[in-house]
């Protein structure tokens, strides 16, 4: 900075200000102290302002699957709102694992992050707790934080669980499998708690639940396998897939095994990420407002920062149906 300075014949506290503050130098010393910058190759250095300021402008982004095309729109949405407060997005997958979950929080932390946002494994928040008492704001992501010291932006599940269910009902479907796992996931118990709640409006109508280990397309395509071994009586007419990666397996098995869709069984996704509209069978599905999850989480968390006492907001957006060609004749 000191040679970027004599180059620009200004003083250091100047250039500290054309890279932290520009609005209080006039332009044409910005114009200046950019040219020198650019004529030097200088690169300032952000690790040791940061330890000056005791924090970083990169917020820490941790989701469960970022494999899951529904997570990179929320990663991808949080990045470009981010940007507009001069923000970096640094991401992490956790797996819902919950050992991968605490590496990257102590790595987010000893990065002294902005602050984070999160898609926690499981329902211990003692370690988000803990940060939040250290002074880290922190948003949860697709997971209503009712009840916590924490801001939140979800979908209502539940109410997505209905609105499959009441589709495939009202088509006519009575016997519905609802495929999903692992039940430790809040959001897949959730929308079977609003599938379990529909079906029982419809009398005569039952709710099987095929488990999965992970809601992946190789684990939709062994529980299509599971169905299409069933007797035709036995078989559901109906699948309600946890997610669309699930959906999408599930209908790669019952093709191959020639079952017909939306025919002999009807078959509806969750997150309506963009494969499910290009599949073979374009896939009804259940959306999410991804992108609006990913910025309105950015909002919450700059104004946790602003107002680190302030009631923690909890936005909730309602899913919406989109019926395409896989439950409509």
């Amino acid at each position: 900075m000191r040679d970027v300075a004599a180059a620009a014949s200004v003083s250091v506290g100047t250039v500290s200000n054309v890279l932290n503050a520009p609005e209080r130098v006039a332009p044409a010393t910005v114009a200046r102290v950019h040219a020198a910058i650019e004529a030097l190759g200088f690169v300032r250095n952000d690790a040791a302002r940061q330890l000056r300021a005791g924090q970083s402008r990169c917020v820490g982004l941790l989701v469960l699957d970022v494999g899951n095309p529904f997570f990179t729109d929320v990663a991808r949405s949080a990045e470009r709102h981010a940007a507009q407060s001069n923000l970096v997005v640094l991401l992490g997958t956790s797996d819902d694992d919950p050992v991968r979950e605490r590496a990257y929080l102590e790595t987010f932390e000893e990065q002294r992050v902005f602050g984070l946002l999160i898609s926690p494994v499981g329902e211990d928040l003692e370690r988000l707790l803990a940060l939040h008492r250290r002074g880290v704001p922190v948003v949860l992501v697709d997971r209503d934080g009712a009840g916590t010291p924490f801001a939140s932006v979800a979908v209502d599940d539940v109410a997505g669980g209905r609105l499959a269910v009441n589709h495939l009902c009202e088509r006519g479907c009575t016997r519905i499998a609802y495929v999903g796992g692992p039940l430790s996931l809040r959001q897949v118990a959730d929308r079977l708690t609003g599938a379990r709640v529909a079906a029982a409006e419809y009398p005569g109508t039952t709710l099987d639940v095929i488990g999965t280990d992970e809601p992946s397309v190789l684990a939709g395509r062994a529980a299509g396998e599971r169905v299409c071994a069933l007797a035709t009586d036995r078989r559901p007419d109906a699948v309600f897939c946890a997610n669309d990666l699930l959906a999408i397996g599930m209908l790669q098995a019952l093709s191959v095994n020639g079952v017909r869709v939306p025919e002999d069984i009807a078959l509806i996704g969750y997150d309506d990420i963009d494969f499910a509209r290009s599949a073979t069978v374009p896939l009804s599905s259940i959306r999410q407002p991804s992108a609006a999850i990913g910025a309105t989480a950015i909002d919450l968390l700059l104004a946790a920062t602003e107002s680190p006492n302030a009631t923690p907001r909890h936005v909730v957006f309602g899913p919406e149906l989109v019926a395409r060609a896989s439950t409509t004749v």
